[in-house]
This record gives structure tokens, sequence and C-alpha cells, in this order.
């Protein structure tokens, strides 16, 4: 695999941004393979990704940061994110008991389309353990009642903290987190719901959903903040129904809507192309 180096910046608009990004790699003989760029005239911002091959880079990788700033981020008020395409992100994923969206993650994973290692499977119910087990990925038995939330979330950071994970997969994980900890992890996770939200928010929303007679069935992948539910989106999907399907056929689809709008979330997680900003998401090409 070709070493790159990958920048996603936003910052306000104004002339020659793309001249002096574009520059600070060509002089410095990386080559360019891919940049995508946007301004959002609505509200004054310049979002850009740019990747270069590091191979005849001249500036050692760990410099790059310091000298991106010194030459060009504080001159222009930047705001940006290095990563480099070698080091592969660690992912953990939260589970209930519902195991869809897990065993898809898995899958994709075991096929090398998610280019991540797993470092946990983590869970307040001890349901699928054994899945963990058959796929080798720790498993980690957190149970939750009202009274050891705040001691539940401290062994949950420890359990991220020392395997190092980067990102956090909430896969139908029925548990929702503390203000502290979503802080913590900004950006750094990843939640499904359905979309009928807040239609049907709360218990058995397919079977209100069904009595109202819904047209659409759709699934909603969004980074987690404080506010439940109402994170920066990153994908959405949608499938029509009709009257001739059942609660049980709502459920079906929907599930495989969920599995498929996580699966395209933490894909352009892990290939940083998603760049948050306030409550909504740039997604590079």
């Amino acid at each position: 695999m070709t070493d790159t180096a990958i920048l996603l910046i936003h910052c306000s608009d104004q002339p020659g941004l793309v001249a002096q990004v574009t520059e600070f790699v060509h002089r410095n003989r990386g080559n360019i393979i891919n940049l995508d760029q946007h301004v959002d005239r609505n509200i004054g911002q310049f979002f850009m990704r740019i990747e270069w091959e590091l191979d005849d880079f001249l500036i050692p990788r760990e410099k790059i940061n310091d000298y991106f700033e010194t030459l060009i981020g504080k001159a222009y008020g930047m705001q940006w994110q290095l990563h480099f395409s070698r080091r592969k992100p660690k992912m953990a994923i939260f589970v209930s008991k519902a195991s869809h969206c897990l065993y898809d993650l898995l899958q994709r994973h075991g096929t090398g389309e998610f280019d991540c290692d797993i470092t946990a499977i983590v869970s307040n119910h001890r349901s699928l353990e054994e899945v963990a087990g058959r796929f080798g990925i720790p498993f980690h038995y957190v149970p939750i009642t009202k009274n050891n939330k705040a001691e539940q979330e401290d062994a949950t950071n420890r359990i991220l903290t020392e395997s190092e994970t980067d990102l956090i997969v909430l896969a139908r994980y029925m548990q929702i987190l503390s203000d502290d900890f979503c802080r913590k992890w900004s950006h750094r996770i990843i939640n499904i719901h359905h979309s009928f939200l807040p239609a049907f928010k709360g218990a058995r929303p397919y079977q209100r959903a069904f009595e109202r007679g819904v047209k659409l069935i759709g699934a909603t992948s969004h980074y987690v903040t404080a506010d439940l539910d109402e994170g920066p989106i990153i994908a959405q999907s949608v499938e029509p129904v009709t009257h001739h399907h059942t609660i049980e056929d709502l459920k079906r689809i929907g599930k495989d809507v969920e599995k498929r709008v996580l699966s395209q979330a933490v894909y352009l997680h892990l290939r940083h192309l998603i760049l948050p900003f306030g409550n909504r998401t740039i997604i590079f090409n």
C-alpha cells in the first residue's frame, strides 16, 4: 500500500486557499493523488480534503503538522485533521441483544472492506458473547443499572484507552451515553437508528409506523452528541413499503437498511472522508 498523508481542512473562504495548500505539497515533493474542495457560499466556509504520497516527501511524517501550521494553517485561520493511510484505525463495537448490525460489521471487516483493527466488543448483555468468540474478538460484559452508570462508563473508558481505540460503533447498543462520555469521544462515536424519528420515538416504532401506514422505511447513521439522536448525519437511506407489508416485513426491511447505512458511515469514517462542521458533515468523494 502506498503511504499517503490526508489533510481535512476548513476555514473562512478567501482567495488562494487551494493554491497555498497544493503548493505546500508540491514544493516538498509530494505527489497529490486526490483533491476535493467545496465552498459553502451561504456561510462563507471553505472545505478541503487533499491526499498525497509520502515516498519522496521532504518533511518527515512527525513534522508535517507543525510545518503546515507554521507555513499555512495559522496564517489562514484553518482548522484541520492530519491522517496517514498506513495507520490502521482501531474500532470498538458496542452491542446489546440485536445481532444484525454486528454480524454485518464483522463480515465486512473479515472480507477486507473495513481496513481497521477491531479491538473489542462491549455489551451490557451476554447474548452476543459467543459471536465475539467465534470471530476471535475480546468481549467485555459491562452490565448497567440505574445506579452504576458512572462506574460502567469508567470501566468502558479503561477498556477503550488500554486498547488504543479510535472509533466506537454503536451497533444497536440500547443505552444512552452520558454527556461527558459523548464529549470525550466527540466525532468518534457512530450510531444507527431508524429514520422514523422523531415521529415514532420510543418503544415499538415499527408497530406504530405500521398503524400510520408509512410508505418508506429508512435508517440514519450519525455521530453521537449529548443531544440524543441529533448529532451530525453521515448517511441515510430508505426503502419503499406498501399496505401489503406486515409489521414483520417492516422490521426485516428496516434491519437491512440499518446494516447498509451503518456500514456506509463506518467505511467513510475509516477512509477519512468525513469532515464534521457544526451539526453537519461534509462527505468528500
